[in-house]
């Protein structure tokens, strides 16, 4: 189990990160566009690698307009979040996936599924990083706690 490392970005970035992403799955299924797809991908899949503070989303935001309105910092969890990053890049790479080789309408149907958890993370409540803090924190999940001893 990974202890709890705080890390701390700026919260406009943060929220950059997340809806950015949102927007592009979006438009990937809205346009039906594989390329925006895979940028999605390697955005995931380089965060998750890189970890939070040097996110390719987060890093872009605060070399560019953190630097003119700079907005208070957010305290993350970089496990967390790493996570979060390496699911986000499992469920596009899945989508990729599954567009390439099992058709074209099952494929739109997962990227839509992926569009729509990745709006619920947008608004502030991350799936995959709540998964990480129940698994590694005996006080969050009741099964966890009940059948882990």
């Amino acid at each position: 189990m990974k202890k709890y490392k705080p890390v701390s970005v700026p919260s406009a970035a943060f929220v950059f990160c997340r809806v950015g992403l949102a927007v592009l799955v979006w438009l990937s299924f809205i346009f039906h566009s594989e390329t925006l797809l895979v940028v999605v991908f390697v955005i995931f899949v380089l965060s998750a690698v890189l970890k939070i503070k040097r996110a390719p989303m987060i890093w872009l935001y605060s070399q560019t307009i953190n630097k003119i309105f700079k907005s208070k910092d957010e305290i993350l969890d970089e496990h967390a979040m790493s996570f979060a990053h390496l699911i986000g890049s499992m469920m596009s790479g899945l989508c990729l996936v599954i567009l390439f080789f099992f058709g074209q309408d099952v494929g739109w149907t997962a990227v839509f599924i992926l569009a729509l958890l990745k709006s619920i993370s947008a608004c502030g409540f991350c799936p995959a990083s709540k998964l990480y803090t129940c698994a590694t924190n005996d006080s969050c999940c009741a099964f966890a706690k009940n059948h882990g001893k």
